[in-house]
């Protein structure tokens, strides 16, 4: 078998470890999340799109047989995944509760059972069922890595890279270099397309971070309507760490940028508060003096 060459291993070694610590990228967060008992209005869908991609990819390595590389790191993200969104469903208003239950049940259920079903369905040999569910991997894990057009959007419009973390976004580069090598090594198309991609707007959101890093963007650049337009694409997107993967590079991007702004309007309405408790003393005083 291909992948008995030591290189071979060696390379998914690598791309084990570069996914493990995507995959560990939201620790941060959900620290945070359990310490402030709220889930800051962030969206679940990248974890529920993650899982996903991961139970889909050890389908994949199960029916290949002998991807015992690919079954570790997913096993992993599927086990990290369920831990998020523990977390997540713990804390989350009651509406975000109700609405993750339903990505879960729609996703990691019914879409597994019903890709389960067809391959067993449409392909009765063991290579065509490889192929077919090869290429359902492919379509999905394409969508994943389409993810980063929401913040490579936001970037150029603002000109500002502030919301666009340049070390996750090198890391998860390196992660799609890792796979896609190891797919090219084992002559595996179906691992080796959706890294590509990956590797593509990667590249861009570091080609990106270079050009604006020096870039200070005026007040009328950060304008609430442009804040919003990346809420609604970030909750349109699922942006995903992994393996095939090394995720989604623009999820865990996304749920930053949406902590980012969450804090910020937190901060502003507190200033706004405070200014308004100092005008009131400062009129109270005033009378008290005429």
């Amino acid at each position: 078998m291909a992948n008995d060459a030591p290189y071979v291993f060696a390379v998914g070694i690598m791309g084990n470890l570069v996914s493990f610590c995507c995959f560990l990228a939201p620790v941060p967060t959900f620290y945070r999340v359990c310490k402030k008992k709220t889930t800051e209005g962030f969206q679940s869908l990248p974890y529920v799109a993650a899982l996903f991609t991961s139970m889909l990819w050890i389908f994949y390595a199960y029916i290949k047989t002998g991807e015992i590389l690919l079954i570790t790191i997913n096993a992993f993200g599927c086990f990290i995944e369920t831990v998020y969104l523990v977390i997540y469903i713990t804390y989350c208003p009651r509406k975000a509760r109700f609405f993750t239950f339903k990505m879960i049940f729609l996703f990691n259920v019914g879409v597994i059972f019903l890709v389960v079903l067809l391959t067993h369905v449409l392909a009765k040999e063991r290579t065509a069922r490889i192929e077919l569910l090869g290429w359902i991997c492919v379509v999905l894990s394409t969508s994943v890595f389409a993810a980063p057009l929401s913040i490579i959007k936001v970037v150029i419009r603002t000109k500002s890279v502030e919301f666009m973390p340049i070390t996750l976004s090198l890391l998860l580069t390196v992660s799609a270099i890792m796979w896609l090598a190891y797919g090219i090594l084992l002559r595996d198309i179906y691992v080796t397309l959706p890294n590509f991609v990956g590797i593509t707007f990667g590249t861009i959101q570091i080609v990106l971070y270079f050009i604006y890093r020096k870039h200070t963007p005026g007040k009328d650049q950060k304008l609430p309507e442009q804040k919003d337009n990346a809420t609604n694409e970030e909750n349109g997107n699922t942006a995903v760490s992994s393996e095939n993967h090394a995720a989604n590079s623009g999820g865990f991007v996304d749920i930053e940028i949406g902590e980012k702004k969450e804090g910020k309007k937190v901060e502003e309405a507190q200033k706004k508060q405070d200014q308004t408790e100092n005008k009131t003393r400062e009129g109270s005083s005033q009378l008290q003096h005429n």
